[in-house]
């Protein structure tokens, strides 16, 4: 299972050495005083030179919890890889081999109101849409598809280098996770790689991005077995934030062999609303983000 590093200690910032140097004998009292201001002021200004600058200072990176405001059904045979909320519904792919599949889902009652499987040998992945498109990653065919977002028609297919994870976009990129600490931006046209994002927490690569959603100008992407969700930077790839969600399905509604683990995150623009699940989860959360106090170290 993967484990996210520690959060570092701070390190200390050594005081300036204090001058021993000595005044001489039958030196006034203005010139002691004097001197040892300017001791003081020399000490005040190598200290501020050894600090680092105040836009590089290391601070904890902030971590929220959640309020539950809302719950709804999920189907616990949807293997979740992909989500996303458009129009009203709930759009999801679902993976593993032989099962996987398309799905536009009434939000209210979990009913599936159109689906497509996809051929045995793939395992699907991440879906976004794209204009009147939809498009869903395989995990390590290297093959993805191109459908006709309100028939669900294949109208193509296109090749990738490496396993396909989650997809989303913003206003002029596809973005693409594979399980590395690299994300990349897809031309939405073409689907070929346009560049490349480092994620790094705490100057640390960050491994298993899984399924991902653009919220409110950040990359949120879950972290593969683990019940927390990294608030990506999309310009530096710093973890900015980290999303606790431990607890948030219940014991009692997790069945042995079959629930597995938190994945899918969609976000309503319009109404300001985030959804989370995970794969065969019974339950679909509409959540709200609290800041939780800092935390001196983790391990998620």
């Amino acid at each position: 299972m993967h484990r996210m590093p520690p959060v570092p200690s701070l390190p200390s910032v050594p005081a300036a050495p204090v001058s021993r140097r000595q005044l001489p004998r039958g030196a006034p009292r203005g010139a002691l005083l004097g001197a040892l201001l300017g001791e003081l002021l020399l000490v005040t200004v190598l200290a501020a030179l050894d600090a680092p600058p105040a836009s590089a200072a290391t601070s904890p990176v902030p971590i929220y919890g959640y309020d539950v405001v809302h719950v709804y059904p999920h189907d616990t045979h949807a293997f979740t890889e992909g989500l996303f909320y458009l129009n009203g519904y709930l759009y999801e792919g679902t993976g593993l081999q032989g099962q996987s599949s398309i799905r536009k889902e009434s939000l209210e009652t979990g009913q599936v109101l159109q689906r497509l499987d996809i051929p045995a040998r793939y395992f699907g992945e991440g879906i976004v849409n794209w204009g009147d498109q939809l498009i869903e990653l395989t995990w390590k065919a290297q093959v993805g598809f191109v459908y006709d977002l309100p028939t669900f028609r294949r109208e193509r297919q296109f090749s990738y280098e490496g396993e396909g994870w989650g997809l989303t976009h913003n206003d002029r990129w596809l973005i693409m996770s594979d399980g590395t600490p690299e994300l990349r931006y897809l031309d939405p046209q073409t689907l070929a790689v346009a560049g490349e994002l480092l994620v790094t927490y705490e100057d640390q690569p960050l491994r298993n991005l899984n399924e991902l959603e653009w919220v409110k100008g950040q990359i949120y992407a879950n972290i593969w077995e683990t019940d927390w969700i990294a608030r990506i930077d999309p310009d530096s790839g710093a973890v900015v934030g980290l999303i606790d969600l431990r607890g948030l399905l219940p014991a009692a509604d997790r069945v042995p062999g079959q629930t597995d683990v938190l994945n899918g995150i969609a976000y309503d623009a319009g109404g300001d609303r985030l959804f989370v699940t995970g794969k065969n989860w019974p339950k679909l959360f509409q959540i709200r983000l609290r800041r939780k106090p800092p935390e001196p170290a983790f391990a998620p």
